[in-house]
């Protein structure tokens, strides 16, 4: 079962275009079949960036405790020669797992959705609860008016690479249209973004995916 605080791990990674066809075939039916394997994994999603061979996975954990567990450092520790030659091979490499803070949602099956809009800052810790605080009560709200955004979750980055963001909220759309929307363009255009973004830290990095094949599930989750 959840715990009380979800975690996820969010992984990006690039293989070289010779490489692309055993990578997924790698990614697919083994790398994440193995991690669904061990205890406290309860799911996983692929995501491919637009057009582009950037691919993501967001992994479902039942709480922070599950990558230091004795089965998990074995998987890490001891893998196969594909996986060694494939993570080897790629680039574009990023590794961030977060404490989910907060979740709202139009739609009860959101973690479904068909793209997925990530957001990253690196939020000062004398800021985050200012800038909670207006996700919340400002910015979230006036984006869910658009039934296309389906739903939002919202999490503390605790230790990641290659940036050093303290806050992800993972966006859960059902069409990329959303982010042309009136209830967007409102959205960033209240006077409490106005002077957040007055701040020299106020600099979002915003990425857009497409979900990629169906969820895998964990055995043990």
């Amino acid at each position: 079962m959840r715990t009380e605080t979800p975690t996820i791990l969010f992984s990006e990674m690039t293989p070289p275009a010779t490489l692309k066809d055993r990578f997924n075939r790698w990614y697919d039916e083994h790398h994440i079949p193995v991690r669904m394997k061990a205890s406290g994994f309860l799911s996983a999603q692929r995501y491919r960036m637009n057009d582009q061979d950037n691919y993501l996975a967001v992994y479902e954990m039942t709480g922070p405790d599950v990558l230091k567990s004795e089965e998990y450092q074995k998987i890490k520790s001891q893998p196969s020669a594909e996986t060694s030659e494939m993570l080897n091979a790629v680039s574009g490499f990023t590794r961030y797992l977060g404490n989910q803070i907060s979740q709202r949602a139009n739609d009860s099956s959101f973690i479904d959705a068909p793209v997925l809009y990530p957001v990253f800052f690196e939020v000062p810790k004398d800021r985050c609860e200012e800038f909670d605080a207006w996700n919340e009560e400002d910015h979230l709200p006036l984006l869910m008016e658009d039934k296309r955004w389906l739903g939002v979750r919202r999490f503390d980055i605790y230790d990641g690479e290659p940036n050093r963001f303290t806050r992800l909220a993972l966006h859960y759309l059902s069409d990329r249209s959303a982010l042309e929307s009136d209830a967007r363009k409102r959205a960033r255009a209240t006077p409490w973004r106005d002077r957040l973004a007055a701040e020299p830290w106020f600099k979002g990095h915003y990425l857009v995916f497409d979900r990629l094949g169906n969820r895998f599930r964990g055995e043990n989750g």
